[in-house]
Protein backbone atom coordinates (compact mmCIF):
# COMPACT_ATOMS: atom_id res chain seq x y z
CA UNK A 1 0.00 0.00 0.00
CA UNK A 2 1.51 3.64 -1.30
CA UNK A 3 2.39 5.96 1.41
CA UNK A 4 -0.20 8.88 0.60
CA UNK A 5 0.98 12.38 1.41
CA UNK A 6 -0.81 15.00 2.82
CA UNK A 7 -1.97 17.74 0.29
CA UNK A 8 0.51 20.50 0.76
CA UNK A 9 -0.84 23.61 1.07
CA UNK A 10 -1.96 26.61 -1.37
CA UNK A 11 -0.19 29.15 0.38
CA UNK A 12 3.02 26.69 0.46
CA UNK A 13 2.78 25.69 -3.49
CA UNK A 14 2.88 29.41 -4.24
CA UNK A 15 5.55 29.78 -1.77
CA UNK A 16 7.80 26.73 -3.44
CA UNK A 17 6.77 27.81 -7.17
CA UNK A 18 8.10 31.47 -6.63
CA UNK A 19 11.17 30.21 -4.70
CA UNK A 20 12.21 28.13 -7.54
CA UNK A 21 11.44 30.69 -10.33
CA UNK A 22 13.25 33.10 -8.29
CA UNK A 23 16.08 31.30 -7.57
CA UNK A 24 16.69 30.38 -11.14
CA UNK A 25 16.19 34.03 -12.41
CA UNK A 26 19.10 34.70 -9.79
CA UNK A 27 21.36 32.17 -11.47
CA UNK A 28 20.31 32.77 -14.88
CA UNK A 29 21.75 36.81 -14.11
CA UNK A 30 25.07 35.15 -12.79
CA UNK A 31 24.27 36.34 -9.23
CA UNK A 32 26.47 33.92 -6.73
CA UNK A 33 26.89 34.29 -3.29
CA UNK A 34 30.01 31.92 -3.30
CA UNK A 35 31.33 33.13 -6.27
CA UNK A 36 34.74 31.21 -5.66
CA UNK A 37 33.79 27.76 -5.47
CA UNK A 38 34.86 25.09 -7.75
CA UNK A 39 32.12 23.37 -9.06
CA UNK A 40 30.39 24.82 -12.07
CA UNK A 41 27.47 27.26 -11.34
CA UNK A 42 24.94 24.76 -12.67
CA UNK A 43 25.41 22.75 -9.38
CA UNK A 44 23.48 25.92 -7.70
CA UNK A 45 20.44 24.50 -9.15
CA UNK A 46 19.90 21.18 -7.39
CA UNK A 47 19.74 22.41 -3.82
CA UNK A 48 17.68 25.37 -5.02
CA UNK A 49 14.89 22.44 -6.41
CA UNK A 50 14.94 20.25 -3.37
CA UNK A 51 14.65 23.13 -1.05
CA UNK A 52 11.65 24.13 -3.47
CA UNK A 53 10.04 21.09 -3.26
CA UNK A 54 10.70 21.14 0.74
CA UNK A 55 9.00 23.95 1.10
CA UNK A 56 5.69 22.30 -0.34
CA UNK A 57 6.41 20.12 2.95
CA UNK A 58 6.61 23.17 5.24
CA UNK A 59 3.51 23.06 7.24
CA UNK A 60 2.41 19.46 6.68
CA UNK A 61 5.83 17.88 7.45
CA UNK A 62 8.24 20.77 9.09
CA UNK A 63 10.47 19.15 11.50
CA UNK A 64 11.53 16.12 8.38
CA UNK A 65 11.44 19.24 5.60
CA UNK A 66 14.05 21.12 8.11
CA UNK A 67 16.43 18.35 8.59
CA UNK A 68 16.40 17.62 4.55
CA UNK A 69 17.21 21.68 4.11
CA UNK A 70 19.61 21.50 6.59
CA UNK A 71 21.27 18.98 4.37
CA UNK A 72 20.34 21.03 1.38
CA UNK A 73 22.01 24.26 3.09
CA UNK A 74 25.49 22.74 3.50
CA UNK A 75 26.06 21.55 0.05
CA UNK A 76 24.85 24.49 -0.84
CA UNK A 77 28.22 26.17 0.56
CA UNK A 78 30.17 23.55 -1.83
CA UNK A 79 28.48 25.67 -4.97
CA UNK A 80 28.57 29.26 -5.97
CA UNK A 81 25.53 29.56 -3.84
CA UNK A 82 22.09 30.80 -4.74
CA UNK A 83 20.92 33.39 -1.86
CA UNK A 84 17.55 32.14 -2.38
CA UNK A 85 18.42 28.95 -1.54
CA UNK A 86 19.33 30.18 1.94
CA UNK A 87 16.16 32.60 2.18
CA UNK A 88 14.15 29.06 1.39
CA UNK A 89 15.72 27.42 4.31
CA UNK A 90 15.18 30.25 6.70
CA UNK A 91 11.64 30.04 5.84
CA UNK A 92 11.51 26.16 6.79
CA UNK A 93 13.15 27.27 9.54
CA UNK A 94 10.66 29.19 10.79
CA UNK A 95 7.95 27.00 9.71
CA UNK A 96 9.07 24.21 12.15
CA UNK A 97 9.17 26.25 14.76
CA UNK A 98 5.46 27.87 14.24
CA UNK A 99 3.70 24.40 12.74
CA UNK A 100 5.86 21.75 14.41
CA UNK A 101 5.65 20.08 17.57
CA UNK A 102 5.86 22.07 20.71
CA UNK A 103 8.65 20.49 22.06
CA UNK A 104 10.45 21.67 18.75
CA UNK A 105 9.15 25.04 19.22
CA UNK A 106 10.96 25.18 22.20
CA UNK A 107 14.17 23.29 20.90
CA UNK A 108 14.83 24.85 17.67
CA UNK A 109 15.30 28.33 19.47
CA UNK A 110 17.75 27.55 22.03
CA UNK A 111 19.52 24.99 19.87
CA UNK A 112 19.90 27.64 16.84
CA UNK A 113 21.08 29.94 19.24
CA UNK A 114 23.89 27.58 20.57
CA UNK A 115 24.94 27.23 16.97
CA UNK A 116 25.34 30.67 16.66
CA UNK A 117 27.51 31.26 19.23
CA UNK A 118 29.49 28.03 19.34
CA UNK A 119 29.87 29.08 15.04
CA UNK A 120 31.20 32.61 16.31
CA UNK A 121 33.61 31.91 18.85
CA UNK A 122 35.23 28.73 16.17
CA UNK A 123 35.35 31.26 13.65
CA UNK A 124 36.99 34.01 15.98
CA UNK A 125 39.46 31.53 17.43
CA UNK A 126 40.58 30.29 14.09
CA UNK A 127 40.69 33.50 11.94
CA UNK A 128 41.72 35.57 14.55
CA UNK A 129 40.11 39.03 12.63
CA UNK A 130 36.82 40.87 13.57
CA UNK A 131 35.57 39.75 10.03
CA UNK A 132 34.90 36.36 11.69
CA UNK A 133 31.84 37.19 13.43
CA UNK A 134 30.12 38.17 9.94
CA UNK A 135 30.05 34.25 10.20
CA UNK A 136 28.74 34.28 13.47
CA UNK A 137 25.99 36.91 12.57
CA UNK A 138 25.24 35.25 9.30
CA UNK A 139 24.11 31.87 10.83
CA UNK A 140 21.98 33.74 13.37
CA UNK A 141 20.28 35.66 10.67
CA UNK A 142 19.54 31.95 9.11
CA UNK A 143 18.98 29.77 11.75
CA UNK A 144 18.14 31.68 15.11
CA UNK A 145 16.67 34.81 13.91
CA UNK A 146 13.82 32.54 12.46
CA UNK A 147 13.64 29.94 14.37
CA UNK A 148 12.92 32.22 17.65
CA UNK A 149 10.51 34.14 15.56
CA UNK A 150 8.68 31.27 14.75
CA UNK A 151 8.57 30.42 18.47
CA UNK A 152 7.46 33.91 19.35
CA UNK A 153 4.05 33.78 16.43
CA UNK A 154 3.25 30.77 18.25
CA UNK A 155 3.51 31.26 21.78
CA UNK A 156 1.14 34.58 20.32
CA UNK A 157 -1.16 32.26 18.36
CA UNK A 158 -1.25 29.68 21.48
CA UNK A 159 -2.34 32.38 23.88
CA UNK A 160 -4.95 34.34 21.60
CA UNK A 161 -6.39 30.46 21.10
CA UNK A 162 -6.54 30.31 24.75
CA UNK A 163 -8.06 33.29 25.10
CA UNK A 164 -10.84 32.09 22.53
CA UNK A 165 -11.56 28.85 24.18
CA UNK A 166 -11.58 31.17 27.49
CA UNK A 167 -14.00 32.95 26.27
CA UNK A 168 -16.05 30.60 24.08
CA UNK A 169 -16.74 28.60 28.04
CA UNK A 170 -17.37 31.76 29.58
CA UNK A 171 -20.44 32.42 27.12
CA UNK A 172 -21.38 28.77 27.79
CA UNK A 173 -21.45 29.30 31.33
CA UNK A 174 -23.07 32.75 31.16
CA UNK A 175 -25.57 30.89 28.75
CA UNK A 176 -26.03 27.50 31.18
CA UNK A 177 -26.82 31.02 34.26
CA UNK A 178 -28.94 32.44 32.07
CA UNK A 179 -30.99 29.43 31.27
CA UNK A 180 -30.92 28.20 34.96
CA UNK A 181 -32.27 31.24 35.61
CA UNK A 182 -34.85 31.70 33.36
CA UNK A 183 -35.94 27.58 34.48
CA UNK A 184 -35.78 29.26 38.28
CA UNK A 185 -37.96 32.38 37.19
CA UNK A 186 -40.74 29.86 35.73
CA UNK A 187 -40.18 27.69 38.35
CA UNK A 188 -41.00 30.51 40.63
CA UNK A 189 -43.56 32.33 38.33
CA UNK A 190 -45.77 28.13 38.21
CA UNK A 191 -45.67 28.43 42.14
CA UNK A 192 -46.58 31.71 42.32
CA UNK A 193 -49.72 31.33 39.78
CA UNK A 194 -50.77 27.99 41.39
CA UNK A 195 -50.99 29.13 44.88
CA UNK A 196 -52.88 32.30 44.00
CA UNK A 197 -55.33 31.19 42.19
CA UNK A 198 -56.04 26.77 42.96
CA UNK A 199 -57.59 27.64 46.21
CA UNK A 200 -60.18 29.70 44.41
CA UNK A 201 -60.69 27.72 41.89
CA UNK A 202 -61.33 24.51 44.27
CA UNK A 203 -63.74 26.64 46.18
CA UNK A 204 -65.70 27.48 43.01
CA UNK A 205 -65.67 23.67 41.84
CA UNK A 206 -66.72 22.20 44.82
CA UNK A 207 -69.71 24.82 45.85
CA UNK A 208 -70.50 24.58 41.84
CA UNK A 209 -70.59 20.83 42.03
CA UNK A 210 -72.36 21.20 45.58
CA UNK A 211 -75.02 23.77 43.70
CA UNK A 212 -75.68 20.82 40.97
CA UNK A 213 -75.98 18.40 43.02
CA UNK A 214 -78.34 19.74 45.31
CA UNK A 215 -81.43 20.88 44.20
CA UNK A 216 -81.84 23.78 47.04
CA UNK A 217 -82.26 26.93 46.27
CA UNK A 218 -80.91 28.52 49.11
CA UNK A 219 -77.77 26.38 48.84
CA UNK A 220 -77.46 27.45 45.32
CA UNK A 221 -77.61 30.66 46.29
CA UNK A 222 -75.09 30.41 49.34
CA UNK A 223 -72.68 28.68 45.79
CA UNK A 224 -72.97 31.31 44.07
CA UNK A 225 -72.21 33.53 46.63
CA UNK A 226 -69.14 32.16 47.36
CA UNK A 227 -68.50 31.31 43.46
CA UNK A 228 -68.69 34.95 42.99
CA UNK A 229 -66.84 36.13 45.80
CA UNK A 230 -63.64 33.13 44.68
CA UNK A 231 -63.82 34.56 41.39
CA UNK A 232 -63.18 38.47 42.24
CA UNK A 233 -60.32 37.34 44.26
CA UNK A 234 -58.63 34.94 41.93
CA UNK A 235 -59.06 37.45 39.20
CA UNK A 236 -58.01 40.10 41.46
CA UNK A 237 -54.28 37.61 42.12
CA UNK A 238 -54.21 37.25 38.57
CA UNK A 239 -54.05 40.69 38.26
CA UNK A 240 -51.46 41.28 40.75
CA UNK A 241 -49.83 38.66 38.92
CA UNK A 242 -49.90 39.60 35.49
CA UNK A 243 -49.31 43.10 36.92
CA UNK A 244 -45.70 41.75 38.71
CA UNK A 245 -45.11 40.16 35.04
CA UNK A 246 -45.08 42.95 32.77
CA UNK A 247 -43.20 45.66 35.00
CA UNK A 248 -39.60 45.42 34.20
CA UNK A 249 -38.11 47.18 37.24
CA UNK A 250 -37.90 43.90 38.42
CA UNK A 251 -38.64 45.28 42.05
CA UNK A 252 -42.08 44.69 42.60
CA UNK A 253 -41.89 40.97 44.35
CA UNK A 254 -42.03 42.99 47.95
CA UNK A 255 -45.45 44.97 47.40
CA UNK A 256 -47.02 42.31 45.92
CA UNK A 257 -45.87 39.07 47.98
CA UNK A 258 -48.25 38.72 51.14
CA UNK A 259 -46.77 38.59 55.13
CA UNK A 260 -48.03 36.39 57.66
CA UNK A 261 -50.26 39.45 58.46
CA UNK A 262 -53.05 38.52 56.11
CA UNK A 263 -53.35 34.81 57.70
CA UNK A 264 -56.43 36.23 59.27
CA UNK A 265 -57.68 36.95 56.15
CA UNK A 266 -56.88 33.77 54.75
CA UNK A 267 -58.14 31.39 57.15
CA UNK A 268 -61.50 33.66 57.55
CA UNK A 269 -61.76 32.82 53.26
CA UNK A 270 -60.76 29.79 54.43
CA UNK A 271 -64.20 29.18 56.70
CA UNK A 272 -66.27 31.03 54.16
CA UNK A 273 -65.66 28.25 51.83
CA UNK A 274 -66.82 26.05 54.52
CA UNK A 275 -63.43 24.76 56.59
CA UNK A 276 -63.45 24.28 60.33
CA UNK A 277 -59.97 26.16 60.65
CA UNK A 278 -58.03 26.82 63.96
CA UNK A 279 -55.22 29.07 64.00
CA UNK A 280 -51.92 29.46 66.75
CA UNK A 281 -49.06 31.32 65.99
CA UNK A 282 -46.39 32.29 68.17
CA UNK A 283 -43.47 34.28 66.30
CA UNK A 284 -41.96 37.20 66.04
CA UNK A 285 -40.80 39.15 63.02
CA UNK A 286 -39.09 37.46 60.31
CA UNK A 287 -37.39 37.83 57.02
CA UNK A 288 -39.63 38.51 54.19
CA UNK A 289 -39.05 35.40 52.15
CA UNK A 290 -39.84 33.27 55.57
CA UNK A 291 -42.78 34.94 55.93
CA UNK A 292 -43.60 34.90 51.81
CA UNK A 293 -42.73 31.05 52.18
CA UNK A 294 -44.74 30.44 55.33
CA UNK A 295 -48.03 32.03 54.13
CA UNK A 296 -48.17 29.99 51.11
CA UNK A 297 -47.60 26.83 52.73
CA UNK A 298 -50.30 27.41 54.44
CA UNK A 299 -52.50 29.07 51.99
CA UNK A 300 -52.07 25.62 49.86
CA UNK A 301 -52.40 23.57 53.09
CA UNK A 302 -56.05 25.38 53.33
CA UNK A 303 -56.80 24.47 49.75
CA UNK A 304 -55.46 20.73 49.63
CA UNK A 305 -58.11 20.49 53.12
CA UNK A 306 -60.71 22.50 51.43
CA UNK A 307 -60.27 19.90 48.65
CA UNK A 308 -59.36 16.47 50.19
CA UNK A 309 -60.55 16.78 53.71
CA UNK A 310 -63.15 15.27 55.42
CA UNK A 311 -65.48 17.23 57.98
CA UNK A 312 -63.34 18.14 60.92
CA UNK A 313 -61.43 20.42 62.54
CA UNK A 314 -58.73 22.04 60.17
CA UNK A 315 -55.65 23.24 62.61
CA UNK A 316 -52.66 25.79 61.89
CA UNK A 317 -50.11 26.52 63.54
CA UNK A 318 -46.93 28.59 63.46
CA UNK A 319 -44.23 28.32 66.37
CA UNK A 320 -40.57 30.12 65.89
CA UNK A 321 -37.93 27.90 68.25
CA UNK A 322 -34.33 27.78 68.01
CA UNK A 323 -34.06 30.41 65.13
CA UNK A 324 -36.41 28.54 62.67
CA UNK A 325 -40.60 28.90 62.26
CA UNK A 326 -42.25 25.85 62.17
CA UNK A 327 -45.85 25.51 59.99
CA UNK A 328 -47.91 22.49 60.76
CA UNK A 329 -51.20 22.16 59.07
CA UNK A 330 -53.37 19.21 60.04
CA UNK A 331 -56.70 18.12 58.81
CA UNK A 332 -59.09 15.09 58.84
CA UNK A 333 -57.93 12.16 56.73
CA UNK A 334 -59.82 9.50 55.34
CA UNK A 335 -62.76 8.89 52.93
CA UNK A 336 -64.75 11.60 52.36
CA UNK A 337 -68.39 11.70 51.43
CA UNK A 338 -69.77 14.68 49.33
CA UNK A 339 -67.83 16.90 46.16
CA UNK A 340 -64.05 16.60 45.68
CA UNK A 341 -61.84 18.66 43.37
CA UNK A 342 -59.62 16.96 41.23
CA UNK A 343 -55.62 17.69 42.58
CA UNK A 344 -52.67 17.09 40.64
CA UNK A 345 -49.86 16.97 43.35
CA UNK A 346 -48.06 20.41 42.11
CA UNK A 347 -49.06 21.96 45.73
CA UNK A 348 -47.16 19.56 47.30
CA UNK A 349 -43.89 19.98 45.08
CA UNK A 350 -44.53 23.60 45.50
CA UNK A 351 -44.60 23.55 49.27
CA UNK A 352 -41.40 21.40 48.98
CA UNK A 353 -39.64 23.36 46.48
CA UNK A 354 -40.23 26.58 48.60
CA UNK A 355 -38.92 25.18 52.08
CA UNK A 356 -35.94 23.60 50.32
CA UNK A 357 -35.18 26.70 48.57
CA UNK A 358 -34.77 28.51 52.01
CA UNK A 359 -32.55 25.72 53.29
CA UNK A 360 -35.59 24.14 55.54
CA UNK A 361 -37.12 20.80 55.55
CA UNK A 362 -40.39 19.73 54.48
CA UNK A 363 -42.78 16.30 54.94
CA UNK A 364 -46.10 15.45 54.32
CA UNK A 365 -48.12 12.52 54.81
CA UNK A 366 -50.92 10.96 56.97
CA UNK A 367 -50.45 10.11 60.76
CA UNK A 368 -53.07 8.52 62.14
CA UNK A 369 -56.24 10.08 61.31
CA UNK A 370 -54.91 13.74 60.49
CA UNK A 371 -53.28 14.77 57.46
CA UNK A 372 -49.94 16.84 58.14
CA UNK A 373 -48.06 19.46 56.58
CA UNK A 374 -44.85 20.05 58.38
CA UNK A 375 -42.57 22.98 57.12
CA UNK A 376 -39.14 23.79 59.07
CA UNK A 377 -38.15 27.11 57.67
CA UNK A 378 -34.67 28.72 58.76
CA UNK A 379 -34.71 32.06 60.81
CA UNK A 380 -31.76 34.06 60.47
CA UNK A 381 -32.41 36.73 63.06
CA UNK A 382 -33.94 35.19 66.19
CA UNK A 383 -36.19 37.88 67.30
CA UNK A 384 -38.07 37.99 70.93
CA UNK A 385 -41.64 36.10 70.02
CA UNK A 386 -45.01 37.48 70.55
CA UNK A 387 -48.06 35.15 70.31
CA UNK A 388 -51.46 35.02 68.76
CA UNK A 389 -53.84 32.26 69.19
CA UNK A 390 -57.38 32.00 67.63
CA UNK A 391 -58.57 28.66 68.63
CA UNK A 392 -62.24 28.44 67.41
CA UNK A 393 -63.73 28.82 64.08
CA UNK A 394 -66.29 31.85 63.76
Amino acid sequence: MALRLPRPHRFDVCVAVTGLLCGVLVWALGLYSNPGRALPGAWVLAPLAVMSVLELMRRTRPQLALSIGTVMLIADQFTRGNIVTVTMYTDLMYAAALYGSPSAARRLPVTTGLVTVAVTIGFVAWWRVPEALLIGFVTGVVSFAPAATGALVRSHRDAAETARLRAEQTALLAEMDRSQAVVAERSRMARELHDMVAGHLSAIAIHSTAALSLDDPVTSRDALGVIRENSVEGLAEMRRLIGILRDSSGDLEPAAAPTLDGLGSLVDGARANGLDVALDTAYGPLPTPVELAAYRIVQESLTNALKHACPGRVTVALAQLDGSLTVAVTSPYGDRDGPRAPGSGAGLVGMRERTELLGGTFEAGPEGPLWTVRATLPVTEVTEVTEVTEGDSA
